[in-house]
């Protein structure tokens, strides 16, 4: 049931682990400057608290605007609950991967809840809960803080920096440097890509120049800072080339295919007839991946 609650009746104990979005945020004041607060926030009731868990910008916007009542939808009386319930309906509400696995931690950690426990009452996979917590276990909390804080993407950290860790056994340490030195600077995901290579692949000089703060010698660069395949030919050239950019766009999709911004109608017809054509191609397309990883990982 959704009541009018004073905003100064909420506790905001979870708002860090929400990932802020200044631009997303300044739509949002423009619509409820507008049209008012649509969608009420929602939370838990607890001993005469409403503890807050979905509804941050909305709060946030509200206090921009001066508005001293909002709408507001209890989920339960008891927090561990109230987050088992937010997880459930994460797709309709679009909580990322990072903001899933941090309410994850909080019922792990602070609820004492088992990888079982949160697996059955989600009604996921162990294996989908026990990703999620790896994926928080590997950041640092300076880079979760950086990360939450909205001063730098985590799309960039989830498809860009966990390669290098994954791929290259780089310290946690040289990845904190790196982030916080083009953290908060309004980069784009692919100058920040471009940045990253530079910094983990290219001469030491590259790496100064960032932590240095000199990042516009980097991005004026003609190309990324790639490792060259120099004992491939061409058409083993294009090949590779043509892996990175699946991978690259596979995972763009993976990553945004739940944007609530998707409202047209003309985009989902033209979408709905490229993900069909795409759907036909994936059996062929996974065996041509099977057969060249089997051929490929001998070397």
């Amino acid at each position: 049931m959704v009541e009018n609650v004073e905003i100064l009746t909420l506790d905001l104990r979870f708002e860090s682990c929400r990932i802020r979005n200044k631009r997303a945020q300044q739509e949002l004041l423009v619509s409820i400057s507008q049209n008012g607060i649509r969608e009420p926030l929602e939370g838990v009731s607890k001993n005469n608290v409403r503890i807050l868990l979905n509804g941050f910008k909305r709060y946030r916007c509200a206090q921009n605007l001066g508005i001293k009542i909002l709408p507001y939808s209890c989920l339960g009386s008891d927090e561990a609950h109230g987050i088992i319930e937010l997880l459930r309906v994460s797709n309709a509400k679009t909580l990322s991967i990072l903001e899933q696995a941090r309410l994850i931690d909080q019922l792990k950690k602070g609820y004492k809840m088992s990888v079982s426990e949160i697996a059955a009452m989600l009604e996921r996979s162990k294996a989908w809960v026990s990703m999620r917590i790896g994926i928080l276990s590997q950041m640092s909390e300076k880079i979760r803080d950086q990360i939450f804080s909205g001063r730098f993407p985590a799309y960039s950290y989830m498809y860009t920096l966990r390669q290098f860790i994954r791929m290259n056994n780089i310290k946690i340490e040289e990845i904190e440097k790196f982030v916080s030195s083009v953290s908060g600077k309004s980069l784009s995901i692919r100058q920040i890509e471009q940045l990253a290579y530079g910094y983990f692949k290219g001469p030491d000089e590259y790496r100064d120049q960032i932590e240095k703060g000199n990042i516009s010698v980097i991005l004026e660069r003609p190309k990324d800072i790639k490792p060259e395949t120099v004992d491939c030919n061409a058409t083993e050239r294009k090949m590779i080339n043509s892996l990175d950019l699946a991978q690259k766009y596979i995972r763009q999709v993976i990553y945004r295919h739940n944007d609530t911004k998707f409202k047209n109608n003309a985009f989902f017809a033209e979408s709905n007839l490229l993900s069909g054509g795409i759907l036909k191609l994936l059996d062929p397309f996974g065996k041509a991946i099977g057969d060249l990883y089997d051929k490929s990982r001998k070397a």
